[in-house]
C-alpha cells in the first residue's frame, strides 16, 4: 500500500510563529512504504551501524544522569538524523502536524518570523505581514544570537524554536545582529494571535493597481483574482498596469504559487512551453510539472514584481515564471534561493517525517536552490530615517 504524502514548499525551513513547520492537509498515514523505499542495494544498511545506535542507547538508559523515556529517546534519534540531512527536513510529532496544519490556513499564535539555521545562529527570512516581528522592526536577513539572553549558538533549531514559543499575551527578548550596524540590536516582541491575511490590493493611481501577497494559502489565487477583479472595477476602462509585490514572502503552498502565476501566464502566445514549475527528485511522485492554463486575467496589461531577499520558495516560483516567459519586469534585490520540495511522509498516525525529496526549476529549466531569482532592474531597498532622526541630522 502506497503512502499518501503531501507536497508543500515552506519558505526556508521553519516557520517561528508557533511552530516548526507547515502543511497542506490533514495527514492520513498508511502502513507500508513505497518500493522504492523498502530496499536499496546501492548503500545497504550497515548491521555494525545498527550495533552502534543500539549501544548508545543502551548506554544512555543505563548511565545518563537522568532517566529519559524510551520514546524520547528514538524520538530525539529521528530529529538528528534528519536535521543533519539539511535546514528543512525534520522529524514531526503529533503537536508539529497539528500546528503545521494551523499555519497553512493562516491563523496561529506566536511571533510571525520565518528563520533557518545559517553558521550556528538563526538567520531571518522574514517577519510575517503586521506580525510581533515585523511591528518590533525585526528584518529580514536578521541573525538572531540570543532568546532571553541564552545564546542560540550551535542551539538546535526546534530548541531554539521552542524557547520563542509561547502563549498568547508573554513576552521574549531577543537579541539580533544586522550586516548594516555596528552593535546588537535587542528588541522585546509579545507573543500575538495572528491571522495571516494573504492577499491586499489599492489604487496607486487611476488605471495602475497594486497587489501584495505575503505568503500562499489555500485560498491565495482565489483571494488574488478577487483583488484584480475590484481593481478593474475601480478603474475606468482597462488596467494600465498592475504591480505585484512579493517582497518578504516566505512562500508557503505550491499549488496555490504555481496557480498565481499562471492567472497571469497564456504560454501559448509567448512560447511552446507552457510549464510554470518543474521538480525532480527520487520518492515516488516527485517528479512533476505543473502547467499554465491560456487564461491570463489581465492580457497584455504591463507588470512589475517586486521581490528581496525575503521572497523565498512559492514567490520565487511566481517571480522565474513570469520572468521566463518575458510576462513581468522584476524590480528590486536577488530573492532567498529556496528551491527545494519537502514531502510530509506519516510514520504512524501521531508523527511524520518531513524530507526533503526534489529541487524545482523555472520553466527555462533554472535550478533556484542557493542560487536565487536575480531581478530585471536592481534597487536596493530604501531605508526612510524617522521625522526626528532628519531633524538630529539638520
Amino acid at each position: 500500500m502506497k503512502l499518501k504524502p503531501f507536497i508543500y514548499l515552506m519558505s526556508y525551513s521553519i516557520l517561528t510563529m508557533l511552530s516548526a513547520t507547515a502543511c497542506a492537509d490533514s495527514v492520513k498515514p498508511e502502513s507500508g512504504l513505497p518500493d522504492a523505499i523498502q530496499a536499496s542495494s546501492a548503500d545497504p544498511i550497515n548491521a555494525a551501524d545498527v550495533e552502534r545506535l543500539g549501544k548508545t542507547l543502551e548506554i544512555i538508559k543505563r548511565y545518563y544522569v537522568e532517566t529519559v523515556p524510551n520514546k524520547e529517546l528514538f524520538d530525539n534519534a529521528l530529529r538528528g538524523m534528519l536535521s543533519g540531512l539539511d535546514p528543512h527536513s525534520s522529524f514531526l510529532d503529533e503537536k508539529e502536524l497539528k500546528e503545521l496544519k494551523e499555519v497553512t490556513t493562516g491563523l496561529f499564535s506566536g511571533l510571525g518570523i520565518e528563520v533557518s539555521s545559517a553558521n550556528g545562529f538563526l538567520k531571518v527570512i522574514t517577519p510575517l505581514d503586521d506580525s510581533p516581528a515585523q511591528k518590533a522592526g525585526v528584518k529580514a536577513g536578521d541573525y538572531i544570537i540570543k532568546i532571553n539572553d541564552e545564546l542560540v549558538k550551535d542551539m538546535s533549531l526546534s530548541d531554539a524554536i521552542n524557547k520563542m514559543r509561547g502563549a498568547k499575551g508573554s513576552s521574549v527578548d531577543l537579541t539580533l545582529l544586522r550586516t548594516d550596524t555596528t552593535h546588537p540590536i535587542k528588541l522585546k516582541l509579545t507573543r500575538e494571535f495572528i491571522k495571516i491575511e494573504s492577499v491586499k490590493s489599492k489604487m496607486l493611481e487611476p488605471g495602475y493597481g497594486y497587489v501584495r501577497i505575503g505568503s500562499f494559502q489555500e485560498n491565495t489565487a482565489t483571494a488574488l483574482v478577487k483583488a484584480v477583479e475590484d481593481l478593474q472595477r475601480q478603474t475606468t476602462g482597462p488596467l494600465k498596469g498592475l504591480m505585484l509585490d512579493l517582497r518578504n514572502n516566505p512562500g508557503g503552498l505550491l499549488e496555490p504559487s504555481a496557480k498565481v502565476a499562471d492567472e497571469f501566464l497564456n504560454p501559448k502566445k509567448t512560447s511552446d512551453n507552457d510549464i510554470i514549475v518543474s521538480a525532480k527528485g527520487r520518492y515516488p511522485g516527485s517528479d512533476f510539472a505543473i502547467k499554465a492554463d491560456p487564461d491570463d486575467i489581465i492580457p497584455g496589461v504591463p507588470m512589475v514584481v517586486l521581490i528581496n531577499q525575503g521572497s523565498a520558495s512559492g514567490a520565487e516560483i511566481v517571480a522565474g515564471a513570469l520572468q521566463d516567459y518575458k510576462r513581468a519586469v522584476l524590480v528590486g534585490t536577488d530573492s532567498f534561493g529556496k528551491g527545494s520540495v519537502q514531502t510530509v511522509i506519516p510514520l504512524d498516525n501521531k508523527s511524520a517525517i518531513k524530507l526533503t525529496t526534489a529541487l524545482y526549476y523555472t520553466p527555462n529549466g533554472r535550478s533556484i536552490q542557493a542560487s536565487a531569482i536575480h531581478p530585471d532592474v536592481v534597487v536596493d531597498d530604501i531605508q526612510i530615517p524617522a521625522k526626528k532622526d532628519i531633524l538630529a541630522e539638520e
